[in-house]
């Protein structure tokens, strides 16, 4: 009996000396260890990437749409706020959809007056943006700030990577642009 107990012993360790040894399912373990923080990181980077890219072409249509205002297009022309926001949407490409935009613009009485932060949201109870945005584009030599604001949709990566700003999970992405109108001429 005792030499049953032995023998099953000795058995046992060999057994699991041979699974120590053995390298067959090695490279699968390896990459089970390695794949969940290499999915996490590769996300968290092109995550990162649209939203520096969205922000980067956002700043590029701020400026574009800026001129109107700023040459007195969009005043001599005497356009409305819905009018302007369609001069934005015109110059976005497929990163975004126009109804989603917030602009505003507005007329600083001095440098030192305008508002170039980014405002607080308010949402209502489904989620939707409530805030009110001026449409003031000044008249010739007036200090303009326009400011378009946008919630981009973030997913939660692996591993809780999370690029959201805004309490109901989305990052809002914000280009600015302050001028003071040309003169008349």
């Amino acid at each position: 009996m005792i030499e049953v107990a032995i023998a099953s012993k000795k058995q046992h360790r060999s057994r699991f000396a041979a699974f120590v040894r053995d390298d067959e399912g090695a490279t699968a373990v390896e990459f089970a260890i390695v794949a969940a923080p290499f999915l996490a990181l590769t996300i968290a980077i092109i995550q990162t990437f649209l939203v520096f890219f969205a922000q980067e072409h956002l700043e590029s249509v701020v400026q574009q749409s800026s001129r109107l205002i700023l040459t007195g297009q969009t005043q001599s022309a005497q356009k409305t706020q819905s009018q302007f926001h369609q001069d934005v949407c015109n110059q976005v490409v497929i990163l975004f959809n126009c109804s989603g935009l917030m602009v505003d613009v507005q007329v600083a009485t001095s440098w030192s007056a305008t508002n170039t932060t980014a405002p607080n949201l308010t949402y209502d109870a489904s989620g939707n943006v409530t805030n009110v945005w001026q449409f003031n584009p000044g008249n010739a030599s007036d200090i303009v700030v326009v400011r378009v604001m946008y919630l981009w949709p973030v997913f939660l990566g692996p591993l809780g990577f999370n690029l959201s700003n805004q309490t109901n999970g989305s990052r809002m992405i914000m280009a600015t642009a302050a001028f003071q109108n040309e003169p008349s001429s």
